[in-house]
């Protein structure tokens, strides 16, 4: 059963949440047009999680207005991806945003007590993945999700990496994320007992092809149980580390 549904049934049962309010939130439209956007309020009855704000391209005026559209119909925690720290200033005007600069990353709403599984670990080849490792890692925290980072263990200096053994063996899922050649995601899929989603990142000089070369590395590796997503695509992997260490969901 839908996490969001049995919650609020839950509720209901418990005598939180009264019949009629129930009701409501089931009848409710499927989506608000709003001319520029047409917020998708069934996103979380259908997949458990609130519509995701994708930024980049977006002005302050629409984000702010879609935020108002979510909080309009009791979405508070709302993430936003892809916003420059200018944006993200002309949002708190209207509504409170914690903002990372590096991960480009945006939220409204309190933070959650972790209640997944286990450990996501977030790992990266260099210190120059990290901004994509941070969307990744705030992404699965804003799920409620407990993270380890490990930064800057790359296969040019293996030892770095297999001194945290301990945590890449206790994990309940690993992002590894990586420019240059990629290699690491196959390294990492090489030692863990768990799902690795592999992150290519555009980091590397020319040859790289802006990320080209580490997404067909990890898309060829040799590793079994390494699934990868785009190149920067730190909200995808942090999203998919999410629903992985949160089985429970579907029950």
């Amino acid at each position: 059963m839908n996490s969001e549904i049995k919650k609020l049934l839950e509720n209901v049962r418990d005598g939180k949440t009264e019949v009629d309010e129930a009701l409501l939130r089931l009848r409710a439209a499927p989506f608000e047009d709003i001319g520029y956007a047409k917020v998708d309020l069934h996103r979380d009855v259908r997949q458990g999680a609130s519509e995701v704000i994708y930024g980049a391209g977006k002005s302050p005026e629409q984000i702010v207005g879609i935020i108002d559209t979510m909080k309009k119909n009791g979405r508070e925690r709302i993430l936003i991806t892809r916003i420059s720290e200018d944006v993200a200033d002309q949002i708190a005007k209207k509504h409170p945003i914690k903002y990372d600069r590096g991960a480009r990353l945006g939220s409204t709403g309190g933070p959650i007590e972790p209640d997944g599984a286990g450990t996501v670990v977030v790992a990266t080849g260099g210190t120059s993945d990290v901004p994509v490792a941070e969307e990744a890692a705030l992404t699965a925290e804003f799920y409620g999700n407990e993270v380890a980072r490990l930064y800057d263990v790359g296969v040019s200096g293996l030892h770095r990496l297999l001194s945290h053994k301990d945590e890449i063996m206790r994990a309940t899922v690993i992002v590894a994320i990586a420019g240059m050649e990629g290699a690491l995601a196959s390294v990492v899929g090489g030692l863990a007992d768990c799902p690795v989603i592999a992150v290519p990142t555009s980091v590397g000089y020319g040859a790289s092809f802006g990320g080209v070369a580490a997404l067909l590395a990890m898309l060829n590796s040799c590793a079994p149980g390494v699934s990868v997503v785009n190149i920067d695509n730190g909200f995808g992997a942090g999203y998919l580390a999410n629903m992985i260490n949160h089985p429970e969901a579907k029950k």
